[in-house]
């Protein structure tokens, strides 16, 4: 067994992590306090690849493996937890579903508009629409959005919340009920325009973390697209939403851990600098009992992050190992995150310090893409089918 990252990996690593520390750490601080998304390190991310990670380079994209996108995700964790679930949602639910199950056509048309982004341009991004008012966790009974074939166009009514980065794209892909049943075979994906006529996005949610990302209720109201938008088959939906999530739940991962390791360095160097009792924090046996528990458990859900990716790489099955990593890592960075406050004392409370932020960041992570409740009935369903 080889733990190593190869040679073309670790470059990248590198060149990620240069980016992110030049571009998007810097501007995590103003990124919360406004609540806006950083465009000015998007503008640049285009000709990184960061826009396009698993996309084809024929269609725009960098074409780097998953451990590759579970490393630039991971790094722009790191950086800044609103930056990374926006470009995260980008890649893995806006872009991964065409990749994945689009014609050559969609690729052409839908990718090439949000990956070749040029230097000094606004970046247009991608975003999924699944979650409704009455429907988080329960997709198959609970999704009331219709899509009707009228002719040659598909004419959608309802409406979606807590969609990411759909103020900010290009096209949201959208989980609609084709059919008045609500079996497995009821559901579908289909690619809409956000220049589509009588589509409307709410103004930003206001949220208590991941401010830089931005989250919007959307309403369809008659909204009419071509045919030929809908996402591999009628009826097919449910099944590719499962399959884009189990490869979104390692991206969640890789940006939880991204998180702990910036908190856990934040806290290692206020123990070196904060002294209490005539001796520097370090030198306290429950402050380096707290560091070392933490360096375990990041270390930890990085190497599960990296072996569901791995499997993913291989073509073989890594729902179960996903859904392992998404809860371990998640619940993780809470803890990594809640720590590092409680080193900080005082101070890691206020917004003087980033760790503030890097908790209310990660209080999110065990709820997207699936709650820590739903990853373990994944986890025993797989065990149990074994």
């Amino acid at each position: 067994m080889d733990f190593d990252l190869t040679e073309e990996q670790r470059m990248w690593q590198g060149v990620v992590h240069d980016f992110v520390a030049r571009e998007v750490k810097t501007r995590a601080t103003h990124v919360d306090e406004a609540e806006e998304f950083n465009m000015p390190a998007a503008r640049k991310m285009g000709n990184v690849g960061l826009l396009g990670l698993s996309v084809e380079e024929q269609y725009g994209g960098a074409g780097v493996d998953s451990i590759c996108t579970a490393i630039a995700i991971e790094e722009l964790g790191w950086g800044c937890g609103s930056t990374a679930l926006a470009i995260a949602a980008h890649n893995g639910l806006g872009c991964a579903p065409i990749t994945m199950f689009g014609t050559n056509d969609q690729k052409r048309r839908f990718l090439t508009q949000v990956t070749g982004v040029q230097s000094g341009d606004d970046a247009k991004l991608a975003a999924l629409a699944l979650t409704e008012p009455d429907a988080g966790s329960d997709l198959k009974g609970g999704i009331r959005t219709h899509a009707n074939l009228d002719g040659d166009m598909w004419e959608i009514n309802g409406s979606k919340m807590w969609i990411t980065n759909a103020s900010l794209a290009s096209y949201i892909i959208t989980l609609v009920r084709t059919s008045q049943s609500t079996d497995s075979r009821s559901l579908s994906l289909i690619i809409i325009p956000t220049d589509a006529a009588n589509l409307h996005i709410g103004p930003p949610e206001k949220k208590m973390g991941l401010k830089g990302s931005l989250t919007h209720a959307i309403t369809y109201d008659h909204v009419r697209v071509p045919r030929e938008n809908l996402l591999g088959k009628v009826g097919e939906g449910l099944r590719q939403t499962l399959s884009i999530l189990d490869g979104g739940r390692i991206s969640i991962g890789a940006l939880s851990v991204g998180l702990a390791q910036a908190a856990f360095e934040e806290a290692v160097k206020y123990a070196r600098e904060r002294k209490a009792f005539g001796m520097p924090l370090a030198e306290l046996q429950a402050i380096q009992w707290m560091l070392a528990d933490a360096a375990t458990a990041i270390q930890t859900a990085r190497l599960m992050v990296y072996n569901a990716a791995w499997l993913k790489d291989q073509s073989r099955s890594f729902t179960k190992e996903a859904a392992m990593a998404k809860l371990y890592a998640t619940e993780m960075a809470e803890k990594v995150c809640r720590d590092a406050i409680q080193i900080h004392g005082g101070y890691g409370y206020s917004r003087e310090y980033p760790v503030e932020r890097m908790y209310r960041d990660a209080r999110l992570m065990t709820i997207g893409e699936g709650t820590s409740e739903i990853q373990r009935m994944v986890i025993a369903r797989k065990i149990l089918q074994e």
